[in-house]
């Protein structure tokens, strides 16, 4: 895999750890459950996305990860979340992300960083879960 018109973010810090991870993972991780996302006082930092595709064609797996809060050390683990934490959990996309190209396989891999909308709960659109399309002004 090479990165794919690579350039130096923002947010670099928060990428770093998962692709080191993911480089360095043997096994599949195990999701876990959204009571991460049901203590307001200590949401997770910030959730990963990663997504997977032929290169032009179709996308073949999405996948969602936070830093393991009950990890200790050095290296920061990650634990897999599903799509509907993220909505629980009032996580946005932001315009942050890493592209990288398998020339072998033919594979583009995406992946995209997630934060916690600091827009107050009460909003008119509080997450997206519940798009623009559907509000009846």
């Amino acid at each position: 895999m090479s990165p794919y018109r690579p350039a130096y973010l923002t947010h670099e810090a928060k990428f770093d750890p998962f692709i080191a991870w993911a480089k360095g993972s043997e096994s599949c991780p195990s999701a876990v459950s959204a009571s991460f996302f049901q203590d307001p006082d200590s949401p997770p930092p910030y959730a990963i996305q990663f997504v997977r595709q032929v290169n032009f064609g179709a996308v073949e797996a999405k996948r969602y990860f936070i830093p393991d809060p009950e990890a200790s050390g050095v290296r920061v683990e990650f634990v897999e979340i599903t799509e509907q934490d993220l909505i629980a959990g009032n996580f946005q996309k932001l315009n942050s992300y890493k592209n990288f190209k398998c020339a072998t396989h033919n594979k583009f891999f995406e992946v995209n960083l997630y934060q916690k909308d600091p827009v107050n709960r009460h909003h008119w659109r509080m997450n997206i879960a519940r798009p623009a399309s559907d509000i009846d002004l």
